[in-house]
């Protein structure tokens, strides 16, 4: 189906471009505050006051949910291999099993960065799992598979997942930029 290509087609770039950040990302930046200094606390959302958000949480968060998300849903999801450093470190364990208690964002403040190899490799998992879970996804489903996204439908719910990804590569690319860092378009 060409819907398909296409979908894994912007999933592929999108996960390439992400790749290039986190590839030409300075040191000092990868686990630098984000911001510098603090903002404002927010009283309309408590629970994201605080929250660090350093380059690395932040391509980390966008791997992780692309993950989450290319599948039909909450069971479809595979865990990355036991190899991989993200699979491994017991920090992170709850992000691999329902009810999806611990994402990168909630990390506990000060935790250990991933590597930058890590999470390259950690892409370049879930960019191989995106042909063969396209091909088998009910794309006309009226239901996204995620229980906190009601009414979605399944195409809506991938259209959203790669909408998120590139949300979260342009935001990196912006901070890549203040540095005079720029990435290709692919």
């Amino acid at each position: 189906m060409e819907l398909e290509k296409a979908l894994a087609g912007q999933l592929h770039a999108g996960l390439a471009m992400l790749a290039s950040s986190i590839e030409r990302c300075p040191s000092d930046l990868w686990s630098a505050p984000n911001p510098p200094a603090a903002v404002e606390a927010r009283p309309d959302n408590p629970d994201w006051n605080g929250v660090e958000r350093p380059f690395w949480r932040i391509a980390f968060h966008a791997v992780y949910f692309t993950h989450l998300y290319i599948g039909q849903g909450e069971g479809a999801f595979v865990e990355p291999p036991a190899a991989l450093e993200v699979r491994r470190r017991p920090d992170f364990e709850a992000m691999w099993h329902a009810p999806w208690s611990l994402e990168p964002y909630e990390l506990p403040p000060g935790a250990e960065p991933i590597s930058r190899g890590s999470l390259l490799e950690y892409a370049a998992f879930v960019d191989g799992l995106v042909d063969v879970t396209l091909a088998g996804l009910e794309l006309g489903s009226g239901e996204s598979g995620f229980p906190w996204y009601p009414g979605v439908s399944k195409l809506s719910h991938e259209l959203l997942n790669l909408r998120h990804l590139q949300g979260h590569v342009g935001q990196l690319s912006e901070l890549l930029m203040l540095r005079g860092i720029d990435i290709d378009w692919v």
